[in-house]
């Protein structure tokens, strides 16, 4: 169920990135019009993986702002509550994150023209977060020995690089991917004591934890900037080549 979720998302996304990469252009024109949006963000992936796996519940939702046509504020944040049961302990975890960076889209603005990004974000996240282990137990020599951890709050912090790409479907509607590589600054707790799961991060324990996530996004657009669209490089051997002007400034209206 959840490849065939992942499937049929990742297909909706693929197309409108054929369409956006695949097309040939005509002549360009010397600007372009860029919508700049203010958008709020759905995660889907986590809610779907709740449909097959019950011990494992994320939900998440961002709101986001251009700043230009190369640059946008992200935030947000979600809930985490997360079980584990192994054949000698039981394991809690749940919890509130944030997370807050920059998006940075790298498409030239004459091909996203304000409906397709394909970028990378750069966030910080915040844990927040309790961890229990309900009951454990261990068998030695001397017999066995059953307890327990109560329910302990601890604050994590982390990194997040997204990369994805998202696509506008119809006005004010976007769909979109993001591959999220995390690098862990702290669990909050000791080395001896990392935990299993982290919400917002993923696996406590690892310093690196990667992930995918997928976006229903709408928007609404709050200004159009007009912006110089800088022409291609001339080939200098060619005979009588000029070289480009110069271009990319930014002009609101």
């Amino acid at each position: 169920m959840r490849k065939i979720c992942a499937y049929f998302i990742s297909l909706a996304v693929i197309l409108p990135w054929n369409q956006a990469f695949g097309q040939k252009e005509p002549k360009l024109p010397d600007t372009v019009d860029i919508p700049l949006k203010i958008r709020a963000w759905i995660e889907v992936a986590g809610p779907v993986i709740y449909l097959t796996d019950k011990n494992n519940l994320s939900c998440e939702g961002y709101l986001s702002a251009d700043l230009n046509e190369k640059i946008g504020v992200f935030a947000g944040g979600g809930y985490a509550n997360y079980k584990y049961s192994q054949y000698n302990y039981d394991y809690l975890s749940s919890g509130k994150y944030f997370k807050a960076g920059v998006d940075f889209n790298l498409m030239k603005p004459e091909k996203s023209i304000g409906k397709y990004w394909a970028g990378i974000g750069i966030h910080y996240g915040l844990s927040s977060y309790l961890t229990e282990v309900p009951a454990f137990s261990h068998e030695n020599y001397w017999g066995k020995i059953t307890s327990s951890i109560s329910e302990q709050k601890r604050i994590g912090h982390f990194i997040e690089f997204a990369p994805g790409f998202r696509a506008e479907i119809f006005k004010g509607f976007t769909i979109g991917w993001a591959v999220t590589l995390r690098k862990l600054i702290s669990a909050g707790t000791g080395k001896d004591l990392s935990p299993i799961f982290l919400p917002g991060y993923g696996t406590g324990n690892k310093s690196l934890s990667t992930g995918i996530n997928y976006f229903l996004i709408f928007s609404f657009k709050y200004k159009t900037i007009k912006v110089e669209v800088k022409p291609e490089p001339v080939d200098e051997t060619e005979e009588g080549a000029t070289p480009p002007t110069q271009g990319g400034t930014t002009i609101s209206r």
